[in-house]
């Protein structure tokens, strides 16, 4: 069905709904990946048997939505496919088309007026924006697995080049016309201005009720769905966090019907105790255990939070009380490393955002890249790695662990987003490194949620390049075989880094300890 937007420029969309059952709400899927079905080799590691076949790339499953009431709408975004004008990354274009397509939706006959955005990856970052222009038949949102602030949390990572991934996805993006390239923009536009700012979700202006998930074993998505969970202006927002790779949650037939309670809930008005549903449901991870899901909390991060402080001493140790005298640590810039651990005494809990406070001196360099990773060690230092990471063969998974960056010239926060948990950047003015200088700069570190037994070890790395993932033994096909493998992060590094601990310059490690329940 065509649909034309306010500017004049004429997309089309599919509509699927139930035969002969009148009125239904609609549930939008937005993206430029293409609206045809069925879709192959685009979610792979789904159980076929699960699925149905009628969905676009990532969005739900119409075989399961209509059969409950429901009609999935799958545009072609402007400029994808047969859609007139040029295709965009989201930010305002994305805001406003799908604001015209939801209002489009509500004038149909076919529609109660109430319309529900749904899907994972692009169509859970396109909500975001669509939701901030508030369309007035927008009755909720289900972001899975979706970024909220492409500059900071995706193609500019840390302030660090980060764009081989957006150039794969971009680049294999057909329409008829132009399509926008956000990779090549970060070349260009390499500091936080107008075009970023754009592409930042303005998450506390949106008020409609939303059902986000996340996860703690990949890392494509989990500092911005985190993040646009946590500041969202909603009251009725819940939070659901996994232990595996978005798309095998996503079309998991619990999830599904768990996600239909929601919007039952909210888009057709059925009093189904939604409301009595925990506002945040974990997974704890148990590498080298068993991972504990749908952990209950109030709220996020958890209220129960008590940050804590590993400093960095000496001999390559964390401990829990600063150290009184001067240590420092040195790595070749480019290829070097410096690493610490922390044994618990004790089961302990970590669950939510980890940064690193660290002091750094760039030697022969005015710059300095660094990357900080976390990581669990069994009693004996051997590697704990979370069983999807081990069984994960067709995406891209990080190293095991949480992980973190930060190009040292852009360590300036910004002050009205950074809290004392979780360091955001500005990105806005270089300040370069000068000899002989100690700079602090705050590291995110992508949140966390493991337990660690007692004797066993936490290990923190920092590097001056991008740590290695664990070797897959087949590679992705279809849309995703330019991601295999992605070319390395480049980084803008010279001479050695030092890090300095103890005394007057005390670097450590916080992190989020949480009661056992």
């Amino acid at each position: 069905m065509p649909v034309t937007l306010r500017d004049g420029v004429t997309i089309y969309t599919d509509v699927l709904r139930p035969v002969d059952s009148g009125e239904v709400p609609a549930i939008v899927a937005w993206s430029p990946y293409g609206k045809s079905i069925p879709q192959k080799d685009v979610q792979s590691g789904v159980d076929p048997q699960e699925v149905t076949g009628l969905s676009k790339s990532e969005g739900p499953d119409a075989g399961f939505w209509v059969s409950h009431g429901y009609a999935v709408v799958n545009p072609d975004a402007r400029g994808a496919g047969k859609s007139q004008g040029d295709i965009h990354g989201w930010g305002s274009v994305d805001g406003q088309d799908g604001y015209d397509v939801i209002e489009w939706i509500a004038q149909q006959p076919w529609n109660t007026g109430k319309v529900a955005l749904h899907g994972t990856s692009w169509l859970a970052m396109a909500q975001w924006f669509i939701a901030q222009t508030k369309p007035p038949h927008l009755f909720a949102i289900a972001p899975w697995n979706g970024t909220s602030d492409i500059y900071r949390q995706n193609v500019m990572f840390g302030g660090i080049p980060n764009a081989a991934f957006l150039a794969g996805v971009f680049s294999h993006l057909a329409g008829a016309a132009l399509v926008e390239r956000p990779d090549k923009m970060a070349e260009t536009h390499p500091l936080m201005d107008e075009y970023w700012q754009d592409k930042a979700a303005k998450l506390e202006t949106i008020t409609v009720p939303a059902y986000s998930v996340t996860d703690v074993v990949t890392d494509l998505h989990r500092m911005g769905a985190f993040e646009g969970h946590r500041r969202l202006g909603s009251e009725n927002k819940w939070l659901r966090v996994d232990n595996r790779q978005e798309w095998t949650d996503q079309y998991d037939p619990a999830n599904e019907e768990d996600l239909l309670r929601f919007f039952d809930y909210f888009v057709r008005g059925f009093d189904n105790g939604w409301q009595d549903t925990p506002r945040v449901r974990m997974a704890v991870l148990d590498p080298g255990g068993e991972d504990r899901l749908n952990v209950p909390y109030t709220s996020w991060p958890l209220q129960e939070t008590r940050y804590e402080r590993l400093y960095l001493g000496a001999d390559g140790q964390l401990q829990s009380t600063p150290a009184t005298t001067a240590v420092q640590t040195s790595y070749a810039a480019t290829t070097g490393q410096s690493v610490f651990a922390y044994r618990f005494s004790s089961d302990t809990q970590l669950t939510g955002y980890l940064k690193a406070h660290l002091w750094i001196e760039a030697q022969d360099a005015d710059e300095a890249d660094l990357f900080v990773l976390v990581e669990k060690l069994d009693k004996d230092g051997k590697l704990l790695v979370p069983d999807e990471v081990s069984a994960r063969q067709y995406f891209p998974i990080p190293p095991p662990g949480a992980h973190g960056r930060l190009r040292a010239s852009l360590r300036k926060l910004d002050p009205t987003l950074s809290t004392e948990f979780v360091p955001i950047q500005a990105f806005d003015q270089p300040e370069m490194l000068h000899p002989g200088e100690i700079v602090l700069v705050e590291i995110a570190i992508m949140p966390a949620s493991e337990i660690f037994h007692a004797g066993e070890q936490l290990r923190l790395t920092i590097a001056g390049h991008e740590f290695s993932a664990p070797s897959t033994s087949a590679a992705p096909s279809g849309l995703l075989a330019f991601m295999h493998p992605l070319p390395p992060v480049q980084t803008n590094n010279a001479g050695a880094h030092v890090i300095h601990g103890g005394g007057d310059h005390q670097s450590f490690l916080q992190i989020p300890v949480i009661p056992i329940i």
